[in-house]
């Protein structure tokens, strides 16, 4: 009689940790964007206003590769948070709270 292969242990889920983080990680791009708009706004000019646009995307989208690059599952969970928040504030806003709208500079 043969004996069964050992298997291999089982890994943890952690698809509530990777879901929950990426709503948080959202949450603080949203707050982040509103402290930056708010203040970028304030000085209202066109180079002001194109620094904060790129510093959100490089953060939000540099730092949200860099967590993901780590491969743990908090840092899988706030980067794509972080990258979706970016996404959908800048559809939501037509471009303007991200920057992208050309209009924001005329």
């Amino acid at each position: 009689m043969s004996m069964p292969p050992p298997q291999q242990p089982q890994q943890p889920r952690s698809t509530g940790v990777v879901v929950g983080l990426a709503v948080v990680g959202l949450f603080a791009y949203i707050v982040v964007n509103v402290f930056v708009g708010v203040v970028a706004v304030s000085m209202a000019t066109n180079v002001v206003l194109a620094l904060a646009a790129g510093f959100l995307a490089v953060g939000a989208l540099g730092g949200g590769v860099v967590l993901l690059s780590l491969r743990r599952p908090w840092s899988k969970g706030l980067g794509l948070g972080l990258m979706i928040g970016w996404g959908l504030v800048s559809i939501v806003s037509a471009g303007w709270c991200t920057g992208l709208n050309p209009g924001l500079y005329a």
